[in-house]
């Protein structure tokens, strides 16, 4: 294939001094400034035309793991699917592949893994409550000894995974006498012992009965055999909404609307409360946690975001119970524009530390937001997604769609971003300096079939880059633009590559790829 895109995704190695710059600092090159070309490369569960999608079959969580070589989804039917990349096989010859522009001609290539069944439906007796098997989220753990594992949660267990190879044993043959044995060589009728036991008579002494015992070979096929290693349950009073592994390896946490637990992964019946945002009375209760991360390098820091909009940064190192953060970051609106709906649609649904942990990236209900650890006067760039919707915040509200949980993502090298929309698409946003970069594309295989004139961007790091929404259905309207937005096919799950420019998202039970 002509990968006509892939120079943009190497402008940091492609520059003349190879200078290996941070995976998340943008290079001097100009070159990121250059909206990506990309193209579709592979969908998984494609359903035709008319098709109807099972609710268990909605993907509802995904997560490429550290090195890209893996991506795990999850359903609300509690299953768990994994693919592996096949047109790398290793790090050498990746490194090989770009240094002779190998890779440039090619597009990424996942193949189906395996899956298990992670959760199941459960009940709640002492609550009279029906727990879901949705998964919630899934975050990779260190490989080991040739073994993937993995972290899956449902609304209150949290599961630790392991999947192995294992190669295939099979019984070849029986050690028969064959002398007295059936000809077939199988038991028959007869017992273990030779007849001359099994009919009640004596050995002579010294004399060994024929034992007829499987003989157990190791074939060359293999079979991938996923084992849960450890259970984590009991913690959480409210839905778990939230994991994340911590860069020590041995702890992660484990959120719901109002506390925040760690764990150690070998010890599953302890758990250590870190943060509690509990009122002594309920009628108190102003605000709830919506989703918290550790940093990617220091293992004494995580964010946690808010309904009302907040992100706070706690060090663990100051006391047993962080009631108190070190940094917090907000935006304060602007006098006279409260309404109803503005506490709502300032509710974060999901935070991501920048590869570096130089910044956060926040996802509330119409933009995305780009935070700097180091300044919490406000975000560096917003980037407006569902502008266009604010007129009708009343009819979003009616049909409980303003309460939508949209993800958001940032690449390996930190110069663009990403979140889902309705009508099934996403968007791509370029936060480096001086870009411009806006781009819509449609969950579907040809992602750009109604693409979208780039709106230009403010002067400073803010903007409005008002995007639209396309494809008309049941629940359909008009933007601004004059295209039409479905908002009974939203885009909520997507995840992109820790390395190259490759994007994951889900649109209902359909896993799409795109590369540029």
């Amino acid at each position: 294939m002509n990968g006509a895109a892939a120079p943009p995704e190497r402008s940091p190695s492609a520059s003349p001094p190879p200078a290996s710059p941070s995976p998340a600092q943008a290079p001097p090159s100009p070159s990121p400034t250059q909206p990506l070309d990309w193209r579709f490369s592979q969908v998984f569960g494609e359903r035709s035309a008319g098709e109807e999608v099972q609710d268990v079959d909605i993907i509802s969580a995904i997560e490429f793991n550290k090195s890209g070589h893996h991506l795990a989804t999850g359903d609300r039917g509690g299953r768990v699917v994994l693919f592996e990349r096949t047109d790398v096989k290793d790090n050498a010859c990746r490194k090989d592949a770009e240094k002779a522009d190998y890779s440039i001609s090619r597009h990424p290539e996942f193949r189906y893994k395996t899956e298990f069944q992670s959760h199941e439906p459960e009940f709640d007796y002492l609550k009279s409550l029906e727990i879901e098997e949705k998964i919630n989220q899934i975050r990779w753990c260190q490989a080991a000894n040739g073994a993937l594992f993995l972290l899956s949660t449902n609304d209150k267990t949290i599961k630790f995974w392991k999947v192995q190879e294992k190669k295939v044993k099979k019984v070849s043959e029986m050690n028969l006498d064959r002398s007295t044995a059936p000809a077939n060589g199988s038991p028959g009728a007869m017992g273990y012992l030779s007849p001359s036991v099994s009919n009640g008579s004596y050995l002579k002494p010294g004399e060994l009965p024929f034992l007829r015992l499987p003989v157990v070979v190791t074939s060359q096929e293999t079979s991938l055999a996923a084992s849960c290693r450890r259970v984590y349950a009991h913690a959480h009073d409210y839905h778990i909404n939230s994991i994340s592994n911590n860069s020590d390896g041995e702890t992660f946490i484990s959120a719901d609307d109002l506390r925040i637990n760690l764990w150690n992964l070998e010890i599953s019946n302890q758990s250590f409360n870190i943060i509690d945002v509990k009122p002594t009375n309920m009628e108190d209760l102003t605000e709830v946690i919506t989703s918290a991360e550790f940093h990617p390098t220091h293992c004494n820091t995580l964010a946690y975001s808010s309904s009302k909009g907040s992100i706070r940064l706690v060090d663990l190192r100051q006391s047993a119970l962080c009631d108190t953060h070190s940094q917090i970051f907000e935006q304060h609106e602007a006098p006279g524009s409260r309404s109803f709906f503005t506490e709502i649609i300032a509710s974060i649904s999901d935070i991501k530390f920048s590869k570096d942990g130089r910044h956060i990236l926040s996802r509330d209900y119409m933009s995305l937001k780009l935070w700097d650890v180091k300044m919490n006067s406000g975000p560096v760039a917003t980037f407006q997604v569902h502008e266009y919707l604010r007129p009708k915040l009343c009819d979003l509200y009616e049909n409980d769609s303003i309460f939508d949980k949209f993800e958001c993502c940032q690449s390996g090298d930190g110069l663009r971003v990403a979140t889902g929309s309705y009508s099934n698409i996403f968007r791509v946003f370029g936060c480096g300096a001086d870009s411009n970069e806006a781009t819509t594309l449609e969950a579907t295989r040809n992602p750009t079939r109604r693409q979208l004139q780039n709106p230009t961007r403010a002067a400073r790091s803010l903007s409005t880059l008002t995007r639209a929404v396309r494809r008309g259905g049941e629940s359909a309207g008009i933007d601004a633009n004059g295209n039409s937005y479905d908002l009974s096919t939203k885009l909520l799950h997507l995840a992109w590559h820790p390395s190259e420019n490759l994007i994951a998202c889900a649109a209902a039970n359909s896993l799409y790829m795109y590369y540029a």
